[in-house]
């Protein structure tokens, strides 16, 4: 059974930093990616960035792209997102999604089923 599970989250001030984890199970990251979203207050999920299992493509949107960096960590079986100079406006739920990753991202759809995390709040106060 396909499991992710997002941690890392919490409160910080403008300009700081936050490292979330995607951990995986129950799949080959070989043959799926994995996908960042988050899903502020009032607002619908977006996709901010993915990466396939080398780290050889990543995507990133333009709101966070030169802050936020996506990585593999095998040894952990896990996806990162380290973020640098959070902005108010990345207040929002985090999520991890299987999706397959080129130049943008397709969420996997098996049958009509998604595979999501619960999420993790990210809350960045100026």
């Amino acid at each position: 059974e396909v499991q992710l599970v997002e941690s890392g989250g919490g409160s910080v001030q403008a300009g700081g930093s936050l490292r979330l984890s995607c951990q995986g199970s129950g799949f080959s990251f070989s043959d799926y990616n994995i996908g960042w979203f988050r899903q502020a207050p009032g607002k619908e999920r977006e996709g901010i960035s993915c990466t396939d299992d080398t780290d050889t493509h990543t995507w990133y949107d333009d709101s966070v792209k030169g802050r936020f960096t996506i990585s593999n960590d095998h040894g952990k079986n896990t996806v990162d997102l380290q973020m640098n100079d959070l902005k108010p406006e990345d207040t929002a739920v985090y999520f991890c999604a299987l999706v397959f990753c080129g130049d943008t991202y397709y969420i996997v759809d098996e049958d009509g089923r998604e595979y999501w995390g619960k999420g993790t709040q990210v809350t960045v106060s100026s």
